[in-house]
Formats: structure tokens, sequence, C-alpha cells
């Protein structure tokens, strides 16, 4: 059984690289192409996909899609768990990164 590591580092997707298809259904355009750890990564496979759901700030009762997360390999055979941060909440920051590595998955 896999085992996986935490890791929860910014990715920064390449141009021209995002999935349109899932734009197209209202859901973020995951990346095909990104660098991270100074190097640049391709998504060979989609193996699973979640969301995770929040309550309204604003006391409306409205539950929202918070997180879009992507178990994804690599085509170098590294399996990822990936996901997109909604913007909610106040920043001080001008750019916040809105993808993160979540976990590494290795066989033990």
């Amino acid at each position: 059984m896999p085992s996986s590591t935490f890791v929860s580092e910014a990715l920064t997707p390449l141009n021209a690289s995002f999935d349109t298809h899932r734009m197209a259904q209202g859901e973020p355009g995951m990346p095909h192409q990104f660098r991270w750890r100074k190097q640049e990564w391709e998504v060979a496979e989609v193996l699973e996909t979640w969301r995770e759901h929040g309550d309204c700030t604003h006391g409306s009762g409205e539950r929202y899609v918070r997180k879009h997360g992507y178990r994804i390999r690599t085509t170098t055979g590294l399996v990822l768990k990936i996901y997109f941060q909604r913007k909610y909440g106040k920043t001080q920051r001008k750019e916040v990164s809105r993808w993160w590595v979540f976990s590494i998955e290795s066989e033990s």
C-alpha cells in the first residue's frame, strides 16, 4: 500500500497548459505542466478528483467549493496530490498562490 508524505508547497502552472474541458464545467483548469521545486513536471494521468466544501462566511447557510483536488501521475511516474485553493478571506498580499502540492506518494 502506498504511503504519502505531506508537502504543502506552492506550484506554478505553466502558461497554455490548462485543461479547458474542466474550465468549461466551472472547475479550475488543472495545469498539464507546472514548475515545482525548480523542475518542470508534466501530468500523464489524473487518477482521482475531489472537492472540499465550506460554509458561507456571511451566515447565509450556503456552502461553497473551497478546494478542487487532484491525485495525478506525472510522466516520470511520480504520484502527487495537488489542489486548487479558491480565493476567500482577506489577504495582505497581492499575489497568493492558488495551486499547491499537498503530498507525494511512495510505495513502501
